[in-house]
């Protein structure tokens, strides 16, 4: 017998056993997730079950096939209008998974798929927790992704179960623990298949409540967190380690510890009240307003297609032209995360088991790590396969191509792919700077001709441009967006034109700081004022990773097609004869190899001498962060107001994803609207006048100023 309550969310499913299954299932949702209005009807089922005596214990499951429960609904947070109203919404949850802790029946959670955010905390409410085996099946507090914390209970549970250390790791990366991983944390305290799950839960349901056996912990866990001197030495170290990450830009870390350590130093109850009033102050935050416009902006381009209204068609199996660095990573993506089988092309052996090596490297390291089986590890490795000429190729959907960035060797691998393959077969060029036009210029299909831009390494950055010409199709541009997705990317279309949007907008900001470098500004001075901004890392030091060769070879193309602005220094010439090309080649501005101290970038003082100037440090690190920066706000402008990117939004996720632009700040964009066009404009005629016309401000800029408009109105 099933005994539906209120709109359906919820169900009791009564067990000849005496056991009730509680069923959540959110109608029209492919997720469970939390909403303030279910408070109500869960206090109203548990009072129904605690008063009725055939039932004696309770399994908690979910209506959807491969999730628990996804978390709480964010969107019932951009309706409080003060930081009260958050903290009623936390003090809401608090209570009613109190409840649930304290329901005098046995309440088992039977975990299959994601249990994240508010639905970690609800099973951890929960008197046991049973979980699946399933490879869908994860664990996490990921709110510190949204400028949040945990606020029903979360920062007070999690310690006791995991211990402090474990669970401020936990809460303050928001990472995800996989059912093996739960069971060894002592997050869950049995991993079944599914199969059996739910049987499972009702025999532990069956036993009645059961005292939990303590957590096994180390000598040195229980030195640390058994006395107050340890755990403050544990509170001090979490303190240090975030504001050496954060540079202070993220407010919700710290008051995660917070949380945590008043409920472990003062009590429980103060540590639930100082956690939902720091949730309630968060939710306020700008941080994390712009970190949760960011997760609906990703959300929402989930759902779309590459062209509104035109479907992709299916990606059953795929190629890749180069065995390099770059198509090793995309092989890699394709097989393991699109699970379509791809066959490397490449001219020599050698490239064709550095591919394979690529995917073998990642792969067996989880294997090691008990992340995977190896069974599942050479079933992976199966779906990719080499050749040295084109056999194999004929029923490929799609070959991407990843060769060196020339021309007339593109332009080659066109025509090559076109004689071996089917009439549908998609071109997609992973070129970082040659316009796709020029690429599709003598194709007898143009129309299936596409860019499909990675980013490097392949297999854990995000973003991926799909770079559309004149002629391609929308066919080919919507299975392309499809593809890249699959293969766990966020893409987003932006025009044919020189640099495309990322290395556009990237490449006067790069140059501001060569500039401010040869002024004669210390390099670890100028990168630590990019990384103070937000930025993951300082310019200088970009310029080492991606290649000092690389970004000369952009710099004349960019220079070429949009003017003087992107005139690189003279100077950087010097550092090419110089063989310095980087980290790739030991040789940088910073110290590679031996000469380098372990743990410490050391910059390569040398490298003053050879662009002749003396470092003197005159600027403020906060002026050098505005130079670069709002360089790269007058360009994202122009490329918005010439149609390069969609819209702002994309942008913005193109930005953060693609070069580490600061997510608290929302992008170049939200940050444009935040400090005003009118503001941005004044700062760079002042610099206009004092440093050259470089600095002027773009026309649609001072529209936008002299109109009161946005670039979201745009």
């Amino acid at each position: 017998m099933t005994e539906q309550v209120d709109n359906s969310v919820f169900s009791i499913e009564r067990q000849e056993n005496g056991i009730a299954h509680l069923v959540m299932d959110v109608k029209g949702d492919t997720m469970n997730t939390l909403k303030g209005e279910f408070g109500e009807q869960i206090t109203a089922i548990l009072k129904e079950l605690k008063d009725d005596s055939g039932i004696t214990g309770i399994v908690v499951t979910s209506g959807k096939p491969d999730s628990f429960v996804a978390g709480a609904d964010i969107n019932m947070l951009a309706s409080c209008q003060t930081a009260e109203e958050a903290t009623t919404l936390s003090r809401q949850g608090q209570m009613v998974f109190d409840q649930m802790e304290n329901f005098p029946k046995p309440i088992v959670a039977a975990i299959n798929g994601a249990c994240l955010g508010g639905g970690l905390e609800l099973a951890l409410a929960c008197h046991t927790r049973i979980c699946s085996d399933n490879p869908k099946t994860a664990l996490g507090v990921p709110e510190v992704q949204l400028g949040l914390l945990p606020g029903g209970g979360g920062t007070q549970r999690l310690p006791k179960l995991v211990g402090i250390q474990k669970a401020l790791d936990m809460m303050l990366t928001g990472k995800q623990l996989r059912a093996k991983q739960a069971l060894k944390a002592g997050l869950v305290d049995d991993v079944v298949p599914n199969s059996i799950l739910v049987e499972t839960a009702e025999k532990v349901a069956l036993k009645g409540k059961v005292k939990r056996k303590p957590l096994k912990r180390s000598l040195m866990d229980k030195v640390l967190e058994g006395n107050a001197f340890g755990r403050k030495v544990v509170f001090d170290q979490a303190t240090k380690s975030v504001l050496g990450k954060t540079k202070g830009n993220y407010p919700a870390p710290l008051k995660i510890i917070d949380c945590v350590r008043v409920g472990a130093e003062r009590s429980p109850a103060m540590g639930y009240q100082v956690e939902a009033d720091h949730f309630g102050h968060l939710v306020m935050t700008p941080e994390s307003e712009q970190l949760r416009n960011l997760f609906f902006a990703t959300t929402d381009m989930k759902k779309e297609d590459g062209v509104e209204g035109i479907k992709p068609e299916e990606v059953t199996k795929a190629a890749v032209l180069g065995g390099g660095l770059m198509g090793g990573g995309i092989a890699f993506v394709t097989a393991t995360k699109a699970k379509v089988p791809v066959r490397v092309k490449d001219i020599a052996h050698n490239g064709i088991n550095a591919a394979l090596k690529y995917s073998y490297d990642i792969l067996n390291k989880k294997v090691k790590r008990r992340f995977m089986r190896h069974s599942e590890m050479q079933k992976q490795m199966a779906a990719i396969t080499g050749t040295l000429d084109y056999s194999g190729f004929k029923d490929s959907d799609i070959v991407v191509e990843a060769v060196f960035e020339d021309l007339s060797l593109k332009q080659k691998m066109v025509a090559d792919v076109e004689a071996n393959c089917s009439e549908k077969t998609i071109f997609a060029s992973n070129t970082s700077s040659l316009p796709i036009g020029q690429i599709a210029a003598n194709a007898e299909r143009p129309e299936n001709v596409i860019g499909l831009h990675y980013f490097s390494p392949v297999d854990k950055m995000p973003l991926a441009e799909i770079i559309a010409h004149e002629k391609s199709s929308d066919q080919t541009i919507s299975t392309t967006v499809a593809f890249a997705k699959k293969q766990g990317k966020t893409p987003i279309v932006v025009q044919d034109k020189a640099g495309f949007f990322v290395n556009r907008i990237l490449a006067p900001y790069m140059n501001e700081a060569a500039l401010i470098l040869l002024e004669g500004e210390p390099i670890e001075k100028v990168d630590k004022a990019l990384v103070k901004f937000g930025f993951p890392v300082g310019p200088m030091q970009l310029l080492d990773e991606v290649g000092i060769d690389v970004g000369a070879k952009i710099g004349p193309i960019l220079k070429a097609e949009l003017g003087d602005r992107f005139t690189t220094p003279d100077a950087f010439g010097r550092l090419i004869d110089d063989g310095r090309l980087g980290k790739k080649a030991n040789k940088g501005f910073y110290l590679y190899g031996k000469a380098a101290k372990k743990g410490k970038k050391q910059v390569d003082e040398s490298i003053y001498q050879l662009l002749g100037i003396t470092p003197a440090g005159k600027m403020s690190e906060d002026d050098i962060a505005k130079r670069c920066v709002y360089m790269m706000l007058n360009e994202a402008v122009r490329c918005l107001d010439e149609g390069i990117v969609r819209n702002a939004r994309d942008g913005d996720i193109g930005s953060i994803f693609g070069i580490g632009f600061p997510p608290f700040l929302g992008g170049p964009y939200r940050y444009i609207d935040e400090v005003g066009a009118t503001n941005i404009v004044s700062q760079l005629n002042q610099w206009a006048n004092q440093y050259g016309d470089r600095y002027k401000p773009c026309d649609a800029l001072v529209a936008m100023a002299e109109n009161g408009k946005t670039c979201y109105d745009a």
